[in-house]
């Protein structure tokens, strides 16, 4: 899976993975994060995801990455905010109050970028990378965020061969062990939604269970 995938998937309207509604796990189980108002808070992979607009609406610094340009372009068109534009290496970074999104690669992040982030909310980053990305990815992630930065990771669970992701399934084994220098990793909540989400059992999916995550570096 490379860039050209998520490219096309933004250009062909693909996007059964955003979802207009607040995600109701950050709304349930944010407060669990503790995380004073005025923090930092980085969304990696954001898309289009108004979930930034929740953060932001309670007084969080936010920072969002996202390779996609029409990802980017059709947040700020559709909350009708009007960004300013800047260069910044391999970036260009979109900003309004409070938010800003860098239009880019992940990978190409530095620690500077995100110097003073307090938490990551990961919706839909880790679950979009399959097995081979998803090493890099968490490594990178550990690089980039000073210890004690808590991240509230969601993630999915069910039987890969049944389902070509993305999402992927990411199991709570393969969790621990991305995620083993963290000095912290706690199960939340987890729940089989296939009842209730009758797209997934459409596809042939036996179960899918939804899992969400507290870790702390």
């Amino acid at each position: 899976m490379d860039k050209e995938f998520w490219h096309q998937r933004w250009q062909l309207n693909q996007i059964g993975f955003h979802n207009e509604e607040i995600n109701p796990h950050l709304q349930n189980y944010w407060p669990a994060l503790r995380v004073a108002p005025g923090s930092r808070i980085f969304v990696p992979m954001c898309g289009k995801t108004n979930d930034m607009l929740w953060l932001l609406a309670r007084d969080y610094d936010v920072i969002g990455v996202e390779l996609s340009p029409l990802a980017v372009q059709a947040f700020f068109d559709e909350n009708r905010l009007t960004p300013t534009i800047s260069e910044h290496g391999r970036f260009r970074i979109h900003r309004v109050d409070g938010l800003s999104i860098y239009c880019g690669d992940f990978f190409d992040l530095s620690a500077d970028d995100l110097a003073g982030v307090s938490a990551v909310y990961d919706r839909a980053s880790l679950v979009a990378l399959p097995p081979g990305m998803r090493l890099a990815y968490a490594e990178h992630m550990q690089n980039l965020l000073a210890a004690g930065t808590q991240t509230l990771l969601v993630s999915f669970d069910y039987p890969q061969q049944e389902m070509p992701g993305p999402p992927f399934s990411v199991q709570a084994p393969e969790v621990h062990a991305l995620y083993k220098q963290c000095n912290r990793v706690e199960l939340l909540y987890t729940e089989d939604i296939l009842e209730r989400e009758a797209h997934f059992r459409d596809k042939g999916l036996s179960r899918m269970r939804e899992q969400v995550y507290l870790l702390t570096n």
